[in-house]
């Protein structure tokens, strides 16, 4: 199947590319809510959406699909950060702060948010680009945005970007495994693959590192 009707979410399946029935039941209206609620709670690895969705969208050879996978994923990234974003404003602005704004601060860690503030500092709107592109780079980096009390619209300046580059990015990801195998679930299996073990690298990372730190002492 090919144009519009191919569903994203194919990379949600057991094994292989579910029928017409399963992709225009779910189609592009379920892949935006689950990258726009992955920008909320990290609870959905959307990075391993775009890339397996991609892998299909390559196999098929649609590319008004990927063109479409591109935009919808790119909308709902946007989306979901200046949601979160106003949420956590709000909890700026009140004195007792936010159930939104504490989430942010429990999920960045201490030094990675004073590197983001000097980097804000640095290069103002310019960092959010990066901060998509790098692995639990993104929180610490709004949160950083939220203290210097930035407006939203200037925010949404620099996230657009950011949101088409890490679309961008990951949706590469997804054509280079499509292009590896000759079957779209072995191209799917691998991209998925992939972006996990980049998403969870660097808390891996802060874990050895605080181990190594703790035992040298």
């Amino acid at each position: 199947m090919t144009g519009p009707e191919l569903s994203p979410l194919v990379v949600l399946g057991a094994a292989g590319v579910p029928d017409a029935t399963t992709q225009q039941a779910l189609g592009y209206p379920s892949l935006f809510l689950l990258i726009f609620l992955g920008a909320l709670v990290p609870v959905v690895p959307t990075g391993a959406i775009v890339s397996g969705a991609a892998v299909v969208a390559f196999h098929e050879a649609a590319p008004v699909t990927l063109l479409l996978l591109f935009l919808v994923s790119a909308l709902a990234a946007f989306v979901g950060d200046l949601v979160l974003y106003w949420l956590g404003q709000r909890g700026v602005r009140s004195r007792g702060g936010s159930r939104w704004l504490d989430t942010l601060r429990q999920r960045a860690a201490p030094d990675r948010l004073e590197q983001a503030r000097a980097k804000l500092d640095d290069h103002g709107v310019a960092v959010l680009i990066l901060s998509r592109l790098i692995p639990a780079g993104r929180v610490p980096v709004m949160l950083a945005c939220l203290l210097a009390r930035m407006p939203l619209s200037r925010f949404a300046r620099g996230d657009g970007p950011a949101c088409l580059a890490w679309t961008a990015t990951y949706q590469l990801i997804g054509i280079v495994g499509g292009s590896l195998f000759a079957e779209p679930w072995e191209g799917v299996a691998a991209a998925v693959a992939l972006t996990v073990l980049i998403s969870a690298a660097p808390g891996v990372w802060r874990r050895l590192r605080g181990r190594t730190a703790s035992s040298s002492h």
